[in-house]
């Protein structure tokens, strides 16, 4: 079984800063000012700053967890990836039932030269399994892989 590149513990928390700027804070806020007019300033401001406090650990400490967690790999029939911090999760794909394999990058993503693996099988129309932070190399790696052990020629 494989891990993840550590440089995706920084870009999920950046992407959990960015989450935190753009949503909770906005959120709190809106709901401090509530709470202020109802129960008073002092509980408004006590309450919004636990959850900021709250919030931002989770964000600082939860990619570890979760980097730690995740892993992945390719057997002989399929691929199998593993991840979840409280809650297990795995999911076993089979080689033969994969539709075809994709490799994505956003504007974080790119910053940190990481990849993210898509896998599509012929169950439906959307995405069976994805594996996030790859290297660029490793991720166009596995995706090859994928597409020779599945016995297609990428036609």
């Amino acid at each position: 079984m494989h891990s993840l590149d550590p440089r995706v513990v920084n870009l999920w928390r950046l992407q959990g800063l960015t989450r935190l700027a753009s949503f909770w804070i906005p959120v709190l806020l809106a709901g401090a000012v509530w709470l202020g007019f109802r129960f008073g300033v002092a509980a408004a401001a006590s309450s919004a700053g636990t959850l900021v406090l709250l919030i931002g650990v989770s964000t600082l400490l939860w990619p570890a967890l979760a980097w730690r967690r995740f892993r992945y790999g390719v057997r002989a029939d399929d691929l199998l990836v593993e991840s979840g911090v409280l809650f297990r999760h795995t999911v076993s794909i089979p080689l033969d039932r994969i539709q075809h394999v994709d490799t994505r990058q956003g504007p974080m993503e790119r910053a940190f030269g990481l990849s993210r693996l898509v896998v599509y099988t012929a169950a439906g129309m959307s995405a069976d399994g994805s594996i996030p932070g790859l290297d660029e190399a490793q991720a166009d790696a596995l995706r090859d892989t994928l597409v020779r052990r599945r016995g297609d020629d990428g036609v």
